[in-house]
């Protein structure tokens, strides 16, 4: 009896088990070219940022699964240059890694990079360290090797690094603590063909150098592909079976999950292999609006042979498999209501580097936003404070007094992908009175698609989404909505608009007229509610 009681408890936990679930992706919205790294029994991701400051989110994590955000890695000036950095410019990929009770973080500031933070010295690749993830991180180490998306490696006291120039993995060892470059540069691998090899991780695992790499381009072709050698310089032989992970395939081409690249393997506590890596998902056909997002994987890796990420099947947004571990810990609460009483939590970020004269938190618990004479689309540090949309389903709601105004100032609530890619919901000042306005930017396209004049310079403004509109709201005494307008998602979509990144949801304001007007425009906001469904 007792036997057969255990048999019955041992096929019950067995099913518990396989029926194990988790959503993908495990870190929404923007949040593309996942690193990531265990110490112990802590995980920990960091992700491009582009030219948003401050710059290289860190998340952590007990499981695998729930992560919570911990800080930016970049939170100084002198760490992250933007300039005008554009969507498609500013930090691109970055690679984290321990070692001997230093963290490293190398990535590449594209536009901006070089110690004269203008790219003049030629590589922008560089490197921080830390001992605590949370910071304080160095002043950047910069490293000659040039190529995007850097990697570091470490082995019997040595440093390598993996970059790639010129559309070649290239290899070279670095001093970690200088950045000094100890060995020339050599070729390691060019991929199995597909175009932009880059991304390069190397890992070392029963006597095998493996090097994986992203390959086609981050978008519909965008894959995985591998690659071994017994000796870290080479020759590398490429698996038979690549792409290690593609959705561009007759298998995962009807997914509503695409462009699966750009990974990092991390092996758990239990000696099980995972692998995070960036994929979108599509809305309204094919596509998408919320950026690259971080999705995670199971690994089998049998030792001495290839990898097989997810049995070599699609990866979809509800996986089901054996987690490493069974953790109590629960996602910690997304900061929604920011009622602007306190300093602001790490998920705000601003345009490029910001000019702090034009943000201050008020003592009666206010945003004050000083407009600044450059405009959303100008991006030449506009005044600008926002944070990611990370659910197609959700509702944004602020509320704003826009007294201090002359005409031509508008401030407002944005839908912003890139600089010449937005959707504005404003209050803005004419010469015959205040406006209540939704303005479109798309390319060479920019025009207001509706616009009402309102009694007064308060106004509650809401955005609301179900992932294939935008829907604009407004109300004059903070408690009746009407709906204003609707806009369709697309059309801020990286396939129509362009950009490296996704959709941030933004408060902003500016002077849109050629003369400066005696005092200062400036907008005061009560707060940011943010609440996804």
């Amino acid at each position: 009896m007792n036997r057969l009681l255990w048999l019955v408890g041992m096929v019950v936990g067995i099913n518990l088990c396989a029926s194990a679930q988790y959503k993908n992706p495990i870190i929404p919205g923007y949040h593309p070219d996942p690193s990531i790294c265990r110490v112990g029994d802590d995980y920990y991701i960091v992700n491009s940022s582009f030219q948003y400051f401050p710059g290289v989110p860190i998340y952590h994590s007990k499981d695998l699964v729930n992560w919570q955000l911990i800080g930016n890695v970049l939170d100084r000036a002198s760490q992250l240059p933007l300039k005008r950095a554009t969507s498609w410019q500013g930090i691109y990929a970055p690679t984290l890694r321990y070692h001997q009770g230093t963290y490293y973080m190398i990535t590449t500031n594209v536009g901006s990079g070089g110690p004269k933070g203008d790219g003049s010295t030629g590589s922008e690749n560089f490197m921080v360290t830390a001992t605590d993830p949370r910071g304080p991180w160095s002043e950047p180490i910069w490293l000659k090797q040039g190529g995007i998306d850097p990697s570091l490696f470490f082995e019997n006291g040595r440093c390598y690094m993996v970059s790639n120039p010129d559309n070649t993995i290239m290899l070279c060892q670095i001093d970690p603590k200088t950045g000094r470059q100890l060995t020339p540069s050599r070729p390691l691998w060019r991929g199995t063909g597909g175009r932009y090899p880059e991304g390069p991780h190397i890992y070392k695992k029963d006597g095998y150098y493996y090097l994986l790499i992203s390959e086609g381009g981050t978008e519909l072709a965008h894959r995985l592909t591998i690659a071994r050698s017994r000796k870290i310089e080479g020759p590398y032989q490429a698996n038979p079976n690549n792409p290690l992970l593609t959705h561009c395939s007759l298998a995962g081409q009807t997914s509503t999950v695409q462009g699966t690249g750009h990974g990092d393997f991390v092996q758990a506590q239990d000696g099980s292999w995972w692998i995070t890596f960036l994929a979108y998902r599509n809305f309204g056909g094919s596509y998408h609006h919320l950026g690259r997002e971080t999705f995670l994987a199971p690994v089998k890796w049998p030792e001495g042979e290839w990898p097989v990420v997810n049995g070599g099947q699609p990866v979809d947004t509800l996986m089901n498999v054996v987690l490493p571990t069974t953790s109590t810990q629960r996602p910690a609460p997304s900061t929604r209501l920011t009622t602007f009483s306190e300093p602001l939590g790490p998920e705000w970020v601003y345009i490029q580097n910001p000019d702090s004269a034009h943000y201050r938190l008020t003592k009666s618990g206010k945003l004050r936003l000083t407009a600044s004479l450059s405009n959303l689309t100008d991006n030449r540090r506009p005044t600008f404070i926002g944070r990611r949309q990370e659910s197609p389903d959700f509702t944004a709601t602020t509320r704003l007094d826009f007294n201090q105004s002359l005409a031509g100032d508008e401030a407002g609530l944005t839908v912003y992908q890139i600089n010449d890619g937005h959707i504005d919901f404003c209050l803005r000042q004419t010469r015959q009175g205040m406006t209540l306005a939704l303005k479109m930017t798309m390319k060479s396209v920019n025009f207001v698609k509706k616009s009402i004049t309102v009694p007064n310079t308060c106004c509650s403004l809401r955005v609301r989404s179900d992932g294939l509109m935008y829907y604009f709201d407004y109300s004059l005494d903070g408690t009746t909505f009407t709906t204003f307008d609707k806009v369709d998602c697309p059309l801020v979509s990286t396939e129509v608009v362009g950009g490296f990144t996704g959709v941030v949801l933004g408060l902003y304001a500016s002077m849109n007229r050629g003369y400066v007007g005696n005092g200062d425009t400036y907008a005061d906001f009560d707060f940011f509610d943010y609440v996804e469904h």
